[in-house]
């Protein structure tokens, strides 16, 4: 049985999106503002959250998980991808391959979690009102946001683990511009079943089965709103999630149609724009899709950004 990196592979080849010098130069113009936008708006999002008392909720503190998690999702891939396309170096260590597999299923795990633990804090805010408080307390939300963390690096370490048993062939160009680990495999000149048998246990679980619980919390509450009444308590009730569905259908609707693809067809660079979506567009969308229809992050961030102004005030007369 072969274990290990037998064939003595140092490298990969990060193909990307194209060869050419031109369109290479163009795809650094969006991707780098793309990716300041994403860290910036997320940051924003958790100091807003942290600095107002008002928003220390169960539903900001999940929004602040989530919006750290997508830092750390976008920054798994678009940094080496920027510096790949500004050196003109598509190489990418095996080190380097794995650590950032690690770190891809981490975070998008994470996603799907903490969307999954928001979905149920809608389900009981809207359906079981009256026991809100008594059910979404600060230890239980930390306790959900904590095992949500513990489950993502636990689901993370089979996948990543099983990958270093393979050996490669020579040919180590990856269609893709990041390790993604499906086209990681198919380089693999050792048996993957092993490999197969964990990615496809560690989706039922933190895919498959957190999908299930998100409609199912979202049937819950169609219903409820169904039978609300007045058109205004429908329309408010229904406002509250409207922002967490738009979230979810991006998210989910990219994400599994790439998978489901990368599964019925070879690799194709028709796959690059939906990936792209799922791990850079989603992340930086997501702090303008939480706040735009949200009078108290938008306060928040009012105010956080006239302290950080007063500050710079402060600084600039003190020089």
């Amino acid at each position: 049985m072969e274990t290990g990196n037998e064939t003595g592979v140092t490298n990969f080849l990060l193909l990307g999106f194209t060869d050419d010098p031109g369109l290479q130069s163009l795809l650094f113009g969006l991707l780098l503002p793309m990716y300041l936008v994403t860290i910036t708006g997320n940051l924003l999002i958790i100091l807003a959250i942290i600095s107002d008392s008002h928003l220390h909720t169960p539903m900001y503190f999940f929004l602040s998980n989530l919006s750290f998690a997508d830092i750390g999702f976008t920054s798994t891939t678009v940094p080496k991808t920027l510096v790949n396309i500004q050196t003109q170096n598509k190489a990418i260590t095996f080190a380097g391959c794995i650590t950032q597999i690690f770190f891809f299923i981490v975070f998008g795990c994470l996603e799907n979690l903490l969307l999954t633990v928001m979905a149920y804090d809608r389900f009981v805010a809207i359906c079981h009102p009256l026991y809100y408080v008594v059910i979404m307390t600060p230890r239980f939300c930390g306790l959900m946001a904590l095992g949500s963390w513990l489950i993502s690096l636990m689901g993370s370490l089979p996948e990543t683990l099983t990958v270093l048993t393979l050996s490669f062939c020579k040919n180590t160009e990856i269609p893709h511009f990041f390790c993604d680990p499906p086209e990681v495999l198919k380089l693999a000149s050792s048996d993957t079943l092993l490999n197969n048998i964990v990615v496809y246990s560690v989706t039922i679980v933190l895919a498959v089965f957190p999908l299930t619980g998100i409609l199912f919390s979202y049937s819950q509450i169609f219903f409820s709103i169904l039978r609300i009444s007045s058109a205004g308590g429908k329309y408010k009730a229904f406002s509250t999630c409207a922002s967490h569905l738009l979230v979810l259908s991006l998210f989910y609707g990219t994400g599994l149609g790439v998978y489901l693809r990368s599964v019925a067809t070879p690799s194709s660079k028709m796959s690059l724009i939906p990936s792209l979506v799922y791990t850079m567009v989603t992340p930086m969308l997501n702090p303008f899709i939480y706040s735009l229809r949200n009078r108290d992050i938008q306060g928040a961030l009012g105010r956080l950004l006239s302290k950080m102004e007063l500050l710079g005030e402060k600084a600039m007369a003190g020089l």
